[in-house]
């Protein structure tokens, strides 16, 4: 057989690496749904943790940043931010700025129920949803003093006007997830334990056309916030690494 011939080959089983991705996401929903029917989840996570409030331990100034209380200053998504508020236990949304004047807008939702129709709404889903343009959607970290904190960078603009680099993390339960077969796995492992995880979504985005910049800015507040948090507080809002998840479960059973 010549060499372009085997080049062409797709693989020993004959299915490309595109096809069998695809055939693995179909076993894993035929899976969650096959959960729904024979083993339905019989006790929610949250009810097994110290009940929090967003508003009490995310604090309203911390190190060189203070909460902007200014008429006019527009959060991320007021609709999306509506809607959260309709559909989860609790949401907070602040502006925040520092002594340079750099302004980070700041949205947390949390739901005690993360089945289909509860589920977090990723931002990349969401700002289409209100007229934005995805121009880029990528892995990358934070680093803080705590660990490094796996996040994903949006770039997304608003009628050629509005730019708004974001960057997000989200967490079902005790594990962090940022979408696709990630998400998927997460959900048949805590069905499979017939439980139902609680979740939170923490995002945080800037008006500004830099996109370097702007990440960098978002990864300083971060950073900041993070470091003025008590560990339960700090577990409850950023579960770190793999390497760190038993510590984060063991902060997060624990009232703030």
């Amino acid at each position: 057989m010549s060499t372009a011939v085997q080049r062409g080959r797709p693989g020993r089983l004959g299915l490309s690496r595109e096809l069998l991705r695809a055939l693995l996401m179909t076993a894993v929903m035929l899976a969650i749904a096959g959960l729904a029917q024979l083993g339905r989840p019989i006790h929610k996570l949250a009810d097994q943790r110290a009940r929090v409030q967003l508003e009490e331990i995310v604090p309203r100034n911390f190190g060189d940043w203070r909460e902007l209380k200014i008429g006019g200053v527009v959060l991320p998504d007021p609709a999306t931010l509506a809607n959260l508020a309709r559909l989860y236990t609790q949401t907070l949304g602040r502006a925040y700025v520092n002594s340079q004047g750099v302004v980070v807008m700041l949205s947390i939702a949390y739901g005690d129920d993360q089945r289909a129709a509860m589920a977090v709404h990723y931002p990349e889903v969401c700002y289409p949803a209100q007229g934005f343009e995805v121009r880029s959607n990528r892995l990358d970290s934070i680093n803080t003093a705590q660990g490094a904190l796996p996040v994903r960078r949006l770039e997304t603009a608003l009628s050629g006007q509005r730019y708004e680099p974001v960057s997000y993390w989200v967490t079902i339960g005790d594990r962090v997830s940022l979408g696709g077969l990630e998400r998927r796995l997460i959900e048949l492992e805590y069905g499979l334990q017939r439980v139902v995880p609680d979740g939170l979504l923490f995002r945080v985005s800037t008006i500004n056309r830099d996109s370097a910049q702007a990440f960098r800015d978002q990864d300083r507040f971060v950073a900041d916030l993070m470091a003025h948090l008590p560990p339960a507080s700090r577990a409850w809002l950023a579960p770190q690494t793999s390497q760190q998840q038993a510590a984060t479960t063991a902060a997060r059973s624990t009232v703030p």
